[in-house]
């Protein structure tokens, strides 16, 4: 609860700094553009240190901390933020230097425009020129990272869930700001991405002062414990992260593709991303060191019913939220996006959103059981079956973009994304199930179909509703309204018929709940 309220206030701001970018640049060349500078550190960032770092780091830090200590502890996040440090130190300025060719690789299209002298050639060097600003916030935001791991590690859940808060901060306080300082305002939405950065990384460093876990960074390479997260990271980086390699790869296809592809692709995800962000991850950040202490003290029971609690938790939210996207999203996207330059030009923008955050909808759920089903893996220190279903899935990813791309545009490749996530959460659960690590729970099984039905309702009544009113000329005061009351009544709905169906809150909130409950 304390990770879902603090990650409620970021992605709160989220959506208030994307309304801004939106209002700003809109759908248009520099949106596309931004977005895309700002996707490549930001996917660098989840691959490397929430992805596969975090999932390694995490259950090695359990381990030493209830085994060896806190001393030890100290000496082996000193060793591991210095080693971590220094290559990211490396990357980041390889990432600076080297822009135009990593625009060139991630935006092909746009490469090849500029090569030949195209209409789109400009997008490259502004591509070119804000990646320079927007690389450093992978340097920053990885040591953030790590410093939140070791506070989840010690059960301080909040400063860790409430530094994303900063960096929207940041990026809004940069975009009212500065975009009249700039011929291209894109220039001060990045400018915010790299203070954002610097300040979430100072903010926590008082508190990691006061946990004592603050000490001079060392270059421990040859450590053992170094050594154990180096041997665990490498195959992770295709683990829990392999979602946003996918979301890469669409995004070098959609810079093939018609101006606002990228945009469109962006502010889909990023609706997905409040649910998925709000429950998924609050779950994952909780459960990966429960699960990691569990497994370290042999507790195999506890481990399962850990598990089983997760999972049913994301199908208690994440249900819900997927149904509710589908058929709430158009007003949604008036609300938040539809002003200034987003109104620009001839082509509906908040229905090419809206049928983005359809097709990315469909793989909701499975998005969020990814973010509870890996830590199976990763708290037992095995990163070596996720890399092998993540592959997998990648190439199911690229088999269905091309199958759908050609046809339907982004939505393809939203769509792919979707089915892709899909098989990747029905492997990991396979094979954890085939391990005899988890099964889901005849309990379990008999709440989903109490949780299906109760958001198919949920969703019908908020549709049926939503179409007595002619919400598209109202004022913006009053689709507000409109929306807040659709959202009522959602809820209300939605926990009346799990209410009649006999469902109590022990079901949802008990890890320890068995099949006779």
């Amino acid at each position: 609860m304390i990770v879902s309220a603090m990650t409620m206030i970021s992605r709160i701001l989220g959506l208030v700094r994307d309304a801004v970018v939106a209002n700003l640049l809109g759908a248009s060349a520099a949106a596309d553009v931004f977005l895309f500078a700002n996707r490549i550190p930001n996917f660098l960032r989840r691959l490397f240190a929430e992805g596969a770092f975090a999932q390694a780091f995490v259950p090695v830090l359990s381990e030493i901390k209830e085994q060896q200590g806190d001393d030890k502890v100290r000496l082996f996040v000193a060793q591991a933020a210095g080693t971590l440090g220094t290559i990211l130190l490396i990357v980041t300025l390889f990432g600076v230097v080297a822009s135009p060719v990593i625009a060139a690789l991630f935006g092909t299209g746009w490469f090849i425009d500029w090569w030949q002298g195209g209409e789109n050639a400009e997008k490259f060097v502004l591509a070119s020129a804000l990646l320079k600003l927007t690389f450093p916030y992978l340097f920053f935001v990885s040591l953030v990272a790590l410093s939140g791991a070791v506070m989840n590690v010690y059960n301080r859940f909040a400063v860790a869930a409430f530094t994303p808060v900063l960096l929207n901060v940041s990026i809004i306080t940069c975009a009212v700001f500065l975009h009249d300082k700039f011929s291209v305002g894109a220039y001060a939405l990045a400018i915010g991405v790299f203070v954002g950065g610097l300040v979430q990384l100072l903010f926590q460093l008082p508190f990691l002062y006061r946990a004592r876990m603050l000490s001079r960074p060392k270059w421990g390479w040859q450590d053992e414990n170094v050594k154990k997260v180096r041997k665990l990271m490498l195959p992770a980086l295709f683990g829990v992260s392999i979602s946003q390699i996918n979301l890469l790869l669409d995004t070098m296809i959609a810079s093939m593709l018609m101006t606002g592809s990228i945009a469109w692709l962006y502010y889909s995800d990023r609706l997905i991303e409040f649910p998925l962000g709000l429950f998924g991850i609050g779950i994952a950040t909780v459960i990966l060191p429960a699960l990691s202490k569990l497994h370290s003290t042999k507790s195999t029971k506890d481990f399962q019913l850990t598990l089983d609690w997760g999972v049913r938790f994301v199908i208690f939210l994440g249900l819900p939220a997927m149904f509710g996207l589908m058929v709430i999203s158009p007003l949604i996207i008036t609300v938040l996006f539809d002003h200034g330059a987003f109104q620009n030009g001839e082509i509906d923008h908040v229905k090419a959103v809206s049928y983005g955050v359809m097709a990315y909808s469909v793989g909701l759920v499975s998005f969020m059981l990814i973010k509870v089903l890996a830590p199976g893996f990763y708290s037992r220190q095995d990163t070596k079956t996720p890399v092998k279903i993540g592959i997998k899935t990648l190439v199911l990813n690229m088999v269905f973009n091309i199958m759908l791309a050609p046809f339907i545009g982004y939505l393809g490749l939203a769509l792919a994304t979707a089915m892709s996530a899909s098989c990747n959460a029905y492997l990991l659960y396979h094979q954890l199930r085939k391990e005899g690590v988890y099964q889901f729970s005849a309990m379990s099984l008999g709440f989903t179909f109490k949780c299906l039905f109760s958001s198919l309702l949920m969703a019908a009544s908020v549709w049926y509703v939503g179409q007595q009113f002619t919400w598209k000329t109202w004022h913006f005061t009053e689709q507000v309204l409109l929306l807040s009351g659709l959202l009522v009544l959602a809820v209300f709905v939605y926990f009346a018929a799990l209410f009649i169906l006999g469902v109590r809150l022990n079901t949802i909130k008990s890890v320890a709940t068995t099949e006779s409950n």
